[in-house]
């Protein structure tokens, strides 16, 4: 797979969790750091995520925001 987005970071899938329409599919990047993802059910099933699979997380964001009170 060849991809524009720099930010890719591989991991194992630790939890799927379905909702009504959408999932959260959390990857441990190692040393127990968790990246989560909300996806379509339809996403997940496509992909075939299961806890303890190999997945990399891809990052690609427009803009990135830090608020201190």
């Amino acid at each position: 797979m060849r991809i524009s987005a720099r930010n890719q970071i591989s991991g194992t899938i630790v939890d799927v969790i379905k909702g009504a329409t959408t999932s959260h599919v959390r990857v441990d990047i190692g040393d127990g750091t968790i990246i989560t993802a909300s996806i379509t059910n339809a996403a997940v099933d496509d992909l075939g995520l299961k806890t303890g699979g190999k997945a990399t997380v891809v990052i690609k964001a427009s803009d990135v925001m830090i608020a201190v009170d």
